[in-house]
């Protein structure tokens, strides 16, 4: 299993180069807003293979350590570090999260090209790094994955 922090949720680099690199046959999908709104659903939905199920759920109902010990290959999706925080919270095991895309805007700034951070997420990723979880920032699968450093 894999958790991905990626703004855009389901999009092109995860639909064209994660699915096939970790040959996964699940996502799930954990925002609070998605998993409430069908037509958010149905349009991620739209360009996924039939052969990878997807599924919505709020944070509080994701019950990751299932996930993570049934034999499903999965890639577990989050839309911002909150999100992965409060998963782990809630039961998140150890293994690797990786930030793919973490938009920019006030009171963030670049860590990658595609990861924009505040000091406050920094921390909290540092923590989670301190915690167990292989934290590391890796926009697509060819890319080096750059472990994050501590805050």
């Amino acid at each position: 299993m894999l958790s991905r922090i990626d703004s855009r949720l389901i999009h092109g680099q995860v639909i064209e180069a994660w699915l096939p690199f970790l040959r996964v046959t699940r996502v799930v999908v954990a925002d609070d807003t998605t998993a409430g709104d069908t037509f958010a659903q149905a349009a991620m939905g739209l360009a996924v293979p039939d052969s990878v199920e997807v599924r919505h759920t709020t944070l509080a109902a994701l019950d990751a350590r299932a996930l993570a010990s049934d034999a499903v290959p999965t890639l577990i999706l989050f839309r911002d570090v909150p999100a992965a925080i409060t998963a782990r919270e809630l039961g998140l095991p150890d293994g690797r999260l990786t930030l793919g895309n973490v938009h920019a805007g006030p009171g963030r700034h670049a860590v990658s090209r595609s990861v924009f951070l505040t000091e406050h997420e920094e921390v909290q990723l540092a923590a989670l790094k301190s915690s167990g979880m292989d934290v590391v920032i890796q926009a697509v699968p060819s890319e080096a994955a750059v472990p994050v450093r501590a805050a």
